[in-house]
């Protein structure tokens, strides 16, 4: 079963500049697609970065151009690079996986795999 865990957040004052990582493990050694999703109480999750198997990149409006996406140095992580931080980007930063690529082929999940989360704030 594959299992995710962020790293990374904290508290930082506007324009300033925090690294996320996402850890995942426990399920097979693939290239993972990995998504990141950001979520305020009382909010939808809103989508903010993807990284597919294929390494192409998609990004929100609202961070494209302050925010970068890519794999970690360490094997199985996914890094989410976020500067120019505004307060309208505090909120619960979660990672999440429904598929892999091994060998040419690609795994489907049963489910979306989702870590625990990690808070950033950002003060005005």
């Amino acid at each position: 079963q594959v299992q995710l865990e962020e790293s990374g957040g904290g508290s930082v004052a506007a324009g300033g500049s925090l690294r996320l990582t996402c850890e995942a493990s426990g399920g097979p050694a693939c290239t993972y697609d990995i998504n990141w999703y950001r979520q305020v109480p009382g909010n939808k999750r809103e989508f903010v970065a993807r990284i597919d198997m294929d390494e192409s990149t998609l990004y929100a409006d609202s961070v494209r151009g302050r925010f970068i996406i890519s794999r970690g140095k360490k094997e199985n992580t996914v890094d989410l690079q976020m500067n120019r931080l505004e307060p309208e980007d505090t909120a619960t930063y979660y990672c999440g996986t429904n598929r892999c690529l091994l060998r040419g082929t690609t795994s489907y999940f049963d489910r979306t795999y989702w870590g625990q989360g990690t808070q950033v704030t950002v003060s005005s």
